[in-house]
C-alpha cells in the first residue's frame, strides 16, 4: 500500500490542503474528491480515505481536496463562496492533469456531488467522468436542513422558543448577517450560492455518470427523485448509471461508520489490475 502524499495546492484563492493517493503502477484514471458540507465532511473522512486507497490499488490517482475554508485549507468557513469552490475544483483537476497526464474525473459526496455536477455543467471541457455518492439534489433544501440545526439549538437554549424558524434565519441572511450554526459561520453569500444550485435544472452531463444511492438494506430501490432525474438525463442522451448498495448513512451517523458495499461497487468501476 502506497502512503498518501500530503500537499498544499496553490490556487488563485490561496493554499488548499490535499491528500494525494498515487496510482499503483501505470495510471489508468484520475479522480478529484469533493467532500460534503460542514460536519458531514468530518463524518465521511474514513470512507473517503478507504475508497481512495481502494481506487489507487486499481490504478486510479485520487486527489482529496479540502475546499476553501474547510478542513486544513486556508481561509475560514465564513469566507467560503460557491464560485470560489468551483475555482478550487478547476485547480485540482489541473493539478491531476499535470501530475498524471490524464483528464481527471470528479468524485463527490453529498454536497460535493452537487458541486461536481454544477462544475461539469459549466466547464468548457467536461470531466472524464463523474462518480457521485448520495448526491444532494437541491442546494436550497440542503441549506434549509442546515438552518434547522440552528433552529433546534435555539429551541433547546430558549425552552422551546423557535425564534421564527428557518424563515426568520433566511431573513437574517438576506439582511447580511453571518449565522453561527453548529460551530460553522455561514456567510449570506455562500447561502445565496447554495440556493441557486438545483440538479433538476442541469442538463445531462457530457460524460459518464455513476450515481450511487445508499439504501438501508440491499435490494431496496433508490430514492424516487434520483430515479426520475436520471431517467430524464437518459432521455436526453446522458450516459448515466444508478445503483443502490446497502449500508448506513455514514455521513450523518453518530459514530464513524463504513459502507463496504459502496466501497466494493466504486472499486468495481475499475477492473482489477492483472
Amino acid at each position: 500500500m502506497f502512503p498518501a502524499e500530503p500537499l498544499f495546492l496553490g490556487t488563485p484563492g490561496g493554499a488548499r490542503f490535499c491528500l494525494y493517493h498515487p496510482p499503483h503502477g501505470v495510471a489508468r484514471g484520475a479522480l478529484l474528491y469533493l467532500h460534503p458540507f460542514a460536519e458531514e465532511m468530518n463524518k465521511s473522512r474514513r470512507m473517503a480515505a478507504l475508497a481512495a486507497r481502494r481506487l489507487a490499488v486499481r490504478g486510479v490517482g485520487v486527489l482529496q481536496l479540502d475546499l476553501h475554508g474547510c478542513g486544513d485549507s486556508g481561509g475560514e468557513f465564513h469566507e467560503a463562496r460557491w464560485d470560489g469552490w468551483q475555482a478550487d475544483v478547476k485547480s485540482g483537476l489541473d493539478w491531476l492533469q499535470t501530475r498524471l497526464g490524464l483528464r481527471a474525473g470528479l468524485w463527490g459526496l453529498r454536497l460535493g456531488a452537487l458541486l461536481a455536477l454544477d462544475y461539469a455543467a459549466q466547464a468548457q471541457q467536461a470531466p472524464a467522468r463523474l462518480l457521485l455518492w448520495q448526491p444532494v439534489l437541491s442546494g436550497a433544501q440542503h441549506l434549509n436542513q442546515f438552518l434547522r440545526l440552528r433552529v433546534a439549538g435555539d429551541m433547546l437554549q430558549e425552552s422551546g422558543a423557535s425564534g421564527g424558524g428557518t424563515a426568520a434565519l433566511r431573513k437574517r441572511l438576506q439582511a447580511g448577517e453571518v449565522l453561527e450554526i453548529g460551530g460553522y459561520e455561514l456567510h449570506p453569500a455562500l447561502a445565496l450560492g447554495l440556493e441557486g444550485v438545483d440538479a433538476a435544472r442541469l442538463a445531462a452531463p457530457r460524460c459518464r455518470v455513476d450515481w450511487f444511492e445508499i439504501v438501508a438494506e440491499a435490494g431496496r430501490p433508490p430514492a424516487a427523485a434520483a430515479t426520475r432525474l436520471l431517467e430524464s438525463w437518459r432521455a436526453d442522451g446522458g450516459d448515466v448509471r444508478l445503483a443502490a448498495p446497502g449500508g448506513p448513512a455514514f455521513w450523518t451517523t453518530h459514530e464513524i461508520a463504513e459502507a463496504p458495499a459502496l466501497l466494493d461497487a466504486s472499486a468495481a468501476l475499475y477492473p482489477e489490475l492483472a
